[in-house]
């Protein structure tokens, strides 16, 4: 019998699935022919770039979690009400000289929590109190995040990839407005762009056009792409999947590039894995590929001592900069409340 990998301690969970036992760690930048290899991967990407996955040995059945422990320090921005409304105008002014159509523009929410928290305690009562299509988690050692994510970045059955960005949020589907409405075709028509980067010419289409859907406290407008991969039995797939698409367009801007320079400018803090990318790959022995990865929004994450949570919101010309902040503390204020202990997570 061949030597089996080692087996070190860490946990995941999705719908569905529970996984213990890590065997394997990889850059998936650097390795990306690794995720051909048959198994169970987790894949947490993080907004600046680095995207590391992680092999788990097993699926089990899902363990009754610990209680969660509320947080009960004091919740700290990287941008205050007066520095967001700031550099919402500064995007604004931006557009106007015809640098950017859209650029997303974010803060990142921190308080201490230096004893590490049970990750799987969180993600219950966000389960609870604010079910989402692609929550989830992982606790690991080098990774500690718990996603609520409304929003699928990449889906793969065999050689079908499907994107939905969301773009346009609003507290109920009577508030959603005109600017959300062209956000959204906006960002659509650049994942549209992304994925022929990727996929069989004439294969790429929009199948939902401003969808909307309704999540607890928010309505949200959602497009989806599909299209059919290139070589998707390819050593290279993921490869050229992220070069073509990441990080997400609905979290970044358009044109991407100049929106990626314009945040690097105006956001303090880097965001870590809030608006990268999280979920699974699952590699059948006969090569065949399913993954599921959400884009990362509505997740928080611990390291070092800190628990942050991220929100932001899409910059147009349209954009109004006191709507643009209270947007990102309606995005947040239900999941922080929840983690805090100050929302109730079955009645509120």
């Amino acid at each position: 019998m061949p030597d089996q990998p080692p087996r070190a301690p860490g946990r995941a969970w999705f719908a569905g699935v529970e996984l213990a036992g890590v065997t394997d760690v990889i850059d998936v930048c650097d390795q990306p022919e690794r995720l051909r290899e048959p198994g169970w991967w987790v894949v947490v990407g993080e907004f600046d770039g680095r995207v590391r996955a992680w092999r788990f040995d097993e699926a089990t059945s899902a363990p009754e979690p610990a209680p969660h422990e509320p947080v009960t320090g004091t919740w700290r921005s990287s941008l205050d009400h007066d520095a967001y409304v700031r550099a919402v105008e500064d995007v604004r002014g931006r557009i106007l000289e015809g640098d950017v159509y859209q650029a997303n523009i974010c803060r990142v929410m921190s308080v201490d929590v230096p004893q590490e928290p049970d990750a799987r305690a969180l993600a219950h009562v966000l389960a609870r109190g604010n079910p989402a299509p692609y929550a989830g988690g992982v606790q690991v050692d080098g990774a500690w995040v718990v996603c609520a994510s409304p929003e699928l970045y990449l889906r793969i059955d065999g050689d079908v990839v499907t994107s939905a960005p969301i773009k346009g949020t609003a507290p109920t589907r009577a508030g959603l407005t005109a600017k959300d409405r062209a956000e959204n075709v906006m960002i659509t028509d650049l994942v549209r762009n992304d994925l022929q980067h990727v996929c069989e010419p004439g294969t790429v289409e929009v199948t939902t056009l401003l969808g909307i859907e309704e999540h607890p406290g928010l309505a949200h407008l959602v497009s989806t792409v599909q299209g059919r991969l290139v070589g998707a039995s390819d050593d290279d797939l993921w490869a050229r999947l992220l070069d073509a698409t990441y990080p997400p367009g609905s979290v970044s801007g358009a044109p991407k590039s100049s929106a990626l320079r314009i945040i690097g400018e105006l956001e303090p803090v880097e965001r870590g894995p809030y608006c990268g990318a999280f979920g699974w790959v699952h590699v059948d022995d006969d090569g065949r590929t399913r993954a599921e990865l959400a884009v990362a929004i509505r997740t928080f994450w611990w390291a070092d001592g800190v628990l942050r949570f991220g929100t932001g919101a899409g910059i147009t010309w349209g954009s109004d900069a006191e709507a643009e902040w209270a947007e990102t503390q309606l995005k947040a204020a239900r999941l922080v409340g929840l983690a805090s202990g100050t929302t109730d997570p079955v009645t509120d």
